[in-house]
Order: structure tokens, then C-alpha cells, then sequence
């Protein structure tokens, strides 16, 4: 069972993800929270697998609530309707393994949480900051940037395959402006 806290500002949204949440047998809602604050409380508290934030709630943002929960064992899923620049830089900066969109498919966000507790970090491509200039090929290494990985070796592909994603992650660390250790 995946066991989840909530926290999101709209009371009719809030209850309305619960409920759809809910319907899935192997997903259960254990906490509920109105802005970032409490959702820390509530994780400390119950000790969920997974804790799914709004973006900008009153008190403590869902980026402010996720950077202090980093170190913490729950994995943290921002879920927003806005598309602001840098929001995307900040989200990877605080170790978020989601970063999804309201108007997604409710299936959708069962899907993703699902692939969140197999390892996987999922972003959706319409959040990133379309002036940075990614194309689609750097944003799929751009998952493997996310999940820490700075060197990738070479394994059964083609040596210009791995060649062509060295070349990306380099790009991508100029525009993120990280070192390129």
C-alpha cells in the first residue's frame, strides 16, 4: 500500500484528489493538509511514502516544504497549475521526485506515483522553462541528471549514441549552470 499526504490550499481540490486517489487499491490517503507547514507536520508525523504538494499554498510553499523535507524518506510530488520560470530549477535543486500538472489525467498521476515508488522521477515536459531552450532529446537525460548521475558509461549502445548523450548532459549543465564534473 502507498500511503500518501496531500497538501493543497483549494479544500474542494484537496478533497477531490483524496477521493480519486482512493479509488485505487493500492493507494491510500493518510493525511491531509492546507499549506506546507502542516504537510511537514503530517510527514513527520505519519510517515508517508509519498507526499504531493501544491506549489505556492500560504504559510510554507509546496518548493519550501520540499526543500526541508530532502533529507527525509518520503518522496515528494509537486503538483501545480503554474508555469512560472525557474520553478523547474528549484524543483530539482530540492530533490523532488515529481513535478506534474492539475489538468493531467487523473489516471495519470496514479501512473506516476506508482513509477515515483519504482525509482523513477517523472517531470512533465510542459513545466520546464521553454526559454532554456531544451529540446527533447535533453530533457530525457535530463532524468538521469535528476536521479544524480553525472557520467554515463558506456554499456551494449553505439559509442556515437553515448557520445550524442555526453554532448547533452554537457549542454544541459551549461544551461543549468552546473559544474561539469
Amino acid at each position: 500500500m502507498i500511503r500518501i499526504v496531500i497538501a493543497e490550499n483549494q479544500q474542494m481540490l484537496l478533497e477531490a484528489i483524496s477521493s480519486l486517489l482512493n479509488l485505487e487499491e493500492d493507494i491510500e490517503i493518510v493525511g491531509q493538509a492546507s499549506n506546507g507547514e502542516e504537510a511537514m507536520a503530517l510527514v513527520h508525523q505519519l510517515q508517508p511514502d509519498v507526499c504531493i504538494m501544491d506549489m505556492e499554498m500560504p504559510v510554507m510553499s509546496g518548493l519550501e516544504a520540499a526543500e526541508a523535507l530532502k533529507s527525509f524518506e518520503c518522496k515528494v510530488v509537486i503538483l501545480t497549475t503554474f508555469r512560472r520560470i525557474g520553478y523547474f530549477q528549484l524543483a530539482l535543486k530540492a530533490n523532488v521526485s515529481g513535478y506534474l500538472l492539475k489538468d493531467s489525467p487523473g489516471e495519470e498521476l496514479a501512473c506516476s506515483i506508482r513509477s515515483i515508488m519504482d525509482g523513477k522521477r517523472i517531470y512533465s515536459p510542459e513545466l520546464i522553462d521553454e526559454s532554456s531552450g531544451n529540446n527533447g532529446r535533453e530533457m530525457g537525460v535530463l532524468g538521469l541528471l535528476a536521479d544524480g548521475q553525472s557520467k554515463i558509461e558506456p554499456s551494449n549502445q553505439q559509442s556515437d549514441t553515448i557520445g550524442t548523450v555526453r554532448k547533452y548532459f554537457l549542454t544541459i549543465k551549461d544551461k543549468m549552470k552546473l559544474p561539469a564534473g
